[in-house]
């Protein structure tokens, strides 16, 4: 009897333990799954956005000198339509210049990921505002777009913040890379889109504004797939107590605090000289095209897609065999000069086929200058300020990439040559301060 009752007892317990198993088979698949990786989750949210800022590249330059636009009276002069467009085109990075600080610190006190979605909602809004401007020809609504999209605009420097946060000092260069290639192929994917999409003949409806549509539909998808894919990067959030007060003007402190920054002050000032030069040339290149070459919307957007090609057969390919053999600032010191020169090439040409055998040398060398000046700059700052000194660079950027639209567009009517020619000195001018940037640290002086 004992036997038995010790049977039954074991078969009791084994009949528990198989309702035990059978019924809560369910907890197997409530296991949590394994964390998606951030980074691709990165990789596409700046394709999106890229692609996003890349189609209205066409449209630009057209609807401000096209004689189809009425955004202007009929006698209004090209050197008159020149100055606004480069007015509206520093409003943008001018707003930046004011709201990225902002993105940037409470990225590092609440989290990137709100922070992400925040910046992407106001660009969805930008878009549409953008678009009913052009269909309504208001000057006002499209200066207003840019004003918007532009102070919620910080999504680069987050999303390079949250590439830091999960990132090694061996694997950073990479990563930045990474996202350059992704900058690259939505600038392949963005003009060409925006080319086709604002052209009749490939679709008797479409018009200017079509590409803002499309734009704010991608923005919108890439908010939408943020929230759903993002897992939060930073793990050790600053208190709001540890933080000092902003204010509204706290691009200006920012650019003070870049240069009470010892060792980052110089690697401030190569990036605030570069992104002055490379502006000169992206922001009034389409106008080059148009007045020198006659270019349609599809051609500029097929030639800047051709550029996109190449930053990512740059940043994809060959960025990470030269970052295993080169240090960053070692490369930075070669590829900056040779940058230059390319972009004085574009000079030479007389007939269009041929500013496309520059483009290879051209996107190429700009490939290697951002990832390496990136990784030189986040190296030399703290782990946990990686939001804040990103940010800082951005107001640094964002404040100079203010500038040259307000003076090529002025420099345009002077000779079409001027702001190529600025953008070669300017980076010219970065390179000899990068050449005296020291070794770069890990900690802030």
């Amino acid at each position: 009897m004992v036997e038995s009752a010790d049977t039954l007892a074991l078969g009791a317990s084994s009949r528990k333990r198989m309702r035990v198993q059978v019924s809560p088979a369910a907890p197997n698949k409530l296991k949590p799954m394994k964390p998606r990786n951030p980074l691709y989750a990165l990789l596409f949210t700046v394709l999106i956005d890229m692609i996003g800022v890349g189609i209205i590249i066409p449209i630009l330059a057209p609807i401000f000198l096209g004689i189809e636009g009425a955004l202007f009276l009929p006698d209004t002069t090209v050197a008159f339509k020149t100055i606004v467009l480069g007015i509206l085109l520093a409003t943008y990075p001018f707003a930046q210049f004011f709201g990225a600080p902002y993105l940037g610190t409470l990225s590092d006190i609440y989290g990137r990921k709100k922070f992400l979605l925040l910046s992407l909602a106001g660009t969805v809004f930008g878009y549409l505002l953008f678009g009913v401007g052009i269909l309504t020809h208001s000057l006002t609504l499209l200066f207003v777009s840019r004003i918007i999209d532009g102070f919620t605009g910080g999504n680069i420097s987050i999303a390079l913040s949250a590439i830091a946060d999960i990132s090694t000092p061996e694997n950073k260069t990479k990563n930045f890379g990474l996202i350059g290639a992704s900058f690259g192929v939505g600038f392949i994917i963005g003009p060409w889109l925006g080319g086709q999409l604002a052209d009749p003949r490939t679709v008797s409806w479409f018009n200017d504004a079509t590409p803002l549509w499309v734009a704010a539909g991608l923005a919108l998808i890439n908010m939408l797939l943020l929230a759903r894919n993002f897992q939060e990067t930073l793990q050790k959030k600053k208190s709001i107590l540890q933080s000092p007060s902003f204010s509204f003007f706290q691009g200006f402190a920012n650019i003070k605090q870049a240069f009470l920054l010892i060792s980052l002050r110089r690697l401030f000032l190569v990036s605030m000289f570069y992104t002055l030069g490379f502006n000169f040339f992206t922001q009034f290149f389409q106008v080059f095209l148009v007045t020198k070459f006659n270019f349609s919307h599809a051609e500029i957007g097929n030639f800047f897609g051709v550029i996109g090609l190449w930053i990512v057969i740059a940043q994809g390919a060959l960025i990470r065999p030269l970052s295993q053999r080169f240090p960053p600032r070692s490369l930075l010191r070669i590829v900056m000069p040779l940058f230059a020169i390319s972009t004085l090439a574009y000079l030479i040409p007389d007939r269009a086929i041929l500013l496309f055998f520059i483009v290879p040398f051209f996107s190429s060398f700009n490939g290697f200058i951002l990832p390496n000046l990136n990784t030189l700059i986040s190296n030399a700052a703290h782990p946990e300020e990686q939001g804040k000194i990103l940010g800082i660079n951005q107001s640094l950027q964002a404040l100079a990439m203010t500038i040259p639209p307000l003076v090529a567009g002025v420099a345009f009517t002077v000779n079409q040559n001027l702001p190529i020619i600025l953008c070669a000195l300017l980076v010219i001018v970065g390179w000899l301060v990068l050449l005296t940037v020291p070794k770069p640290t890990t900690t802030l002086a």
